[in-house]
């Protein structure tokens, strides 16, 4: 379950973005953005020219107008930023709620003893039993209890947890609903799991990626070009004035040079990068995945190969009874009672299974079983077998029913003086063949039949990698099972590449072979185990359900612990460089039109020919626009008014479709680009013709 997703138009947030929106208009905020900071300087010069103005009671309410649009220029870039960061702060407070103020106990020579959890030190061991909130980030190391996680994850089904194995890993802030746990602290007051969340959250705004300072540099060195040029452009139309001899001292003003110069550089993707940063972190957290960097998110938009363990991943982590081969001369619905009889007294999802199996396909109820005068054997590992045990009145065994793994079976029967049936190992290979695991199913002395374990793959996984495939991104499926096994399974989900029989050291030494050969590679993992791997990769997304190694290994961690998320990680990260891109297209394209609308508007009156009432360079006012004033003033609205049209779109992301680099990118330039092109010369349009009727200009 997600949590609840923070509306774009919730009127709080956008109230408390507009306050912080004027409050970030300080000289130490604005020059974090080169671009900005510009249009910024050129707000504040305009204001000082119509300040002089006033002083001199000679105001112009064309140039009062252009003062006013470019500080919405400037506050418009800020609320966009505001928006995001107000976003994330809604998480952060969410979160902060899951927080709470808790006692924790310790046993101190047989005595337990209740302390602050603020005082609590890493290594200190502390007793939680049903009903308590887990005061601090642990490992379990005595009990098994059943824990509520929906303050953190939102899901409201209890996980288990449990001393050794991989999921011994509690969180701090998550409450015990049954049992009794034993827990080794692992973090220090203030550093817990719960408090870097909401501090990466709320510290979203100070992220930026290498690409995203790569771009603000190119933004920046475009910005230095237009401002010389704008610079000089005084100069050049004063010269080019006194050889027509004519006078543009009126046009060449301080607020139409910075109008010109606030124009044409990139303004918009710079109003808006910032955003689109925090966005992609932001809808992230609507999946309930952590990035411990803004890196991370980006390094998820470049990946190329996903690593993927097979349980839990590709299939559902448990195998499934699918179906009954009974043995020669025993009927399928009396294998299916038996297997049944076998399996109530195990309690493992395999277990479970065969009884759903027999429900499913025989109509057969535990309930309506004769089971009287019986003792059930549970599964255990030492064993590998269940089964139940029917007596007569003086206690001694009559029929003894088991089920389990082939040679544990086989050792039981023997024992009991029966014969193990060779002819039934041609059966065994072609399951194993399959990628699945027979289990065989005894009546005394005698074996009446095989169950067919098999791995479910997942529903729509094999249609998720075919997307994958078509942009390019190739995926390697890792699994400890046999190489047979391995390529059933692989072959059924439609993986690129396998690995069976994988260690840590393989898992290793295959990342480092594809980052050696330029690739980004990005992989799932919860168990300590996996803790070397998802340090080298470069997205690491850990289970929250995992070890404390293996969530301090990885980039990332994932709240639900669904490692199939995987893929949607992949697919946001994708989706925030689409979205900048776009942006970035947008916003250097739609320069074009402002050039054709101010760039008239100042030289449209040189070499004006007498008898003529237009000049040579008028020809480029191809919208045709009401007046000089009308043209810069309408551009300049534009320009101020398109970054609040965007900032849904960086916030929400352009639309995600799968496919290769070259498509989208192809994809882009048309849309994009084009719509750049285009829609400044409506838009700016529209605006002259409104500011024109309603008399704002001359």
């Amino acid at each position: 379950m997600q949590h609840k997703r923070t509306g774009l138009l919730n009127t709080s947030m956008i109230l408390s973005s507009v306050k912080n929106a004027f409050l970030m208009l300080t000289p130490r905020i604005q020059f974090k953005n080169p671009v900005m900071f510009v249009t910024y300087i050129g707000a504040i010069a305009t204001t000082m020219y119509v300040i002089h103005e006033l002083l001199d009671h000679s105001i112009s309410w064309f140039n009062f107008q252009i003062m006013v649009w470019l500080w919405f220029t400037v506050v418009f870039a800020n609320l966009a930023e505001a928006i995001a960061e107000s976003r994330g702060k809604a998480q952060a407070a969410s979160l902060r709620k899951a927080r709470v103020e808790a006692y924790a106990r310790q046993d101190q020579n047989g005595i337990e003893i209740k302390i602050p959890s603020n005082l609590l030190k890493k290594d200190d061991i502390i007793i939680c039993e049903a009903g308590d909130i887990i005061p601090a980030d642990g490992e379990v190391i005595e009990g098994v209890a059943s824990v509520d996680e929906s303050a953190i994850t939102g899901e409201s089904a209890p996980v288990i947890r449990e001393s050794g194995g991989d999921r011994s890993a509690v969180t701090g802030g998550t409450k015990i609903l049954s049992d009794r746990l034993k827990i080794k602290v692992t973090s220090e007051p203030g550093h817990s799991f719960l408090d870097r969340m909401i501090n990466l959250i709320e510290g979203a705004k100070r992220q930026r990626t290498p690409n995203e300072i790569a771009l603000h540099i190119v933004l920046s060195a475009l910005t230095l070009i237009f401002l010389l040029t704008t610079s000089s452009l005084k100069t050049f139309g004063e010269y080019s004035g006194m050889a027509a001899k004519q006078d543009l001292s009126q046009v060449l003003t301080i607020p139409i040079l910075i109008s010109l110069l606030v124009c044409l550089i990139p303004t918009t993707i710079s109003a808006l990068l910032s955003a689109v940063g925090i966005a992609g972190i932001d809808r992230l957290i609507q999946r309930n995945v952590i990035a411990m960097s803004g890196r991370a998110v980006e390094a998820a938009g470049d990946v190329n190969l996903l690593i993927l363990d097979k349980t839990g991943t590709i299939t559902i982590g448990n195998r499934m009874a699918t179906a009954f081969l009974p043995a020669t001369g025993v009927l399928e619905k009396d294998f299916a009672i038996v297997a049944q009889l076998a399996s109530l007294s195990d309690e493992t999802p395999e277990g479970r299974s065969i009884v759903v199996l027999a429900k499913t396909q025989h109509s057969l109820r535990a309930e309506s079983l004769n089971i009287s005068n019986s003792t059930f054997i549970p599964f255990s590992a030492k064993t590998r077998m269940s089964g139940i045990d029917f007596k007569d009145s003086n206690g001694q065994v009559t029929r003894s029913i088991r089920k389990g793994a082939v040679d544990a079976v086989r050792k039981q029967i023997e024992k009991l003086g029966g014969k193990y049936p060779l002819q039934l190992d041609t059966v065994i290979q072609s399951i194993s063949n399959k990628g699945g695991t027979p289990l065989l199913v005894s009546d005394d002395a005698k074996i009446v039949g095989i169950i067919h374990l098999k791995d479910v793959i997942k529903g729509g996984i094999k249609e998720k990698f075919c997307e994958m495939r078509s942009m390019g991104i190739r995926t390697v499926m890792i699994t400890g099972d046999n190489p047979l096994t391995a390529a059933a399974i692989a072959a059924e989900a439609g993986v690129d590449e396998y690995i069976a029989e994988a260690t840590p050291e393989i898992k290793l030494a295959k990342i480092k072979q594809e980052q050696e050969e330029g690739r980004m590679i990005a992989m799932t993992g919860d168990g300590t185990n996996d803790a070397p791997a998802l340090a080298q990769a470069d997205v690491g997304v850990a289970m929250n359900t995992g070890t404390q190694a293996s969530r301090e290994a990885g980039n990332m961690v994932d709240l639900d612990s669904n490692p199939t998320k995987l893929i949607d990680i992949v697919e946001i990260g994708k989706q925030m460089l689409m979205t900048r891109g776009a942006l970035t297209t947008f916003s250097i394209a739609n320069d074009v039109a402002k050039y054709f609308a101010i760039i008239p508007a100042i030289f449209g009156s040189l070499y004006l020919l007498r008898g003529v009432n237009h000049s040579p360079l008028s020809i480029l006012n191809v919208m045709l626009l009401h007046s000089p004033q009308s043209a810069i003033l309408s551009a300049v609205i534009f320009n101020a008014l398109i970054i609040i049209a965007l900032i849904p779109l960086a916030l929400r992301g352009v639309h995600y479709k799968a496919h290769s680099a070259n498509t989208l990118l192809r994809n882009n330039l048309l849309f994009y680009g084009l719509g750049g092109i285009l829609v400044p010369f409506v838009g700016i349009k529209l605006i002259d013709l409104t500011i024109t009727f309603f008399g704002l200009v001359g």
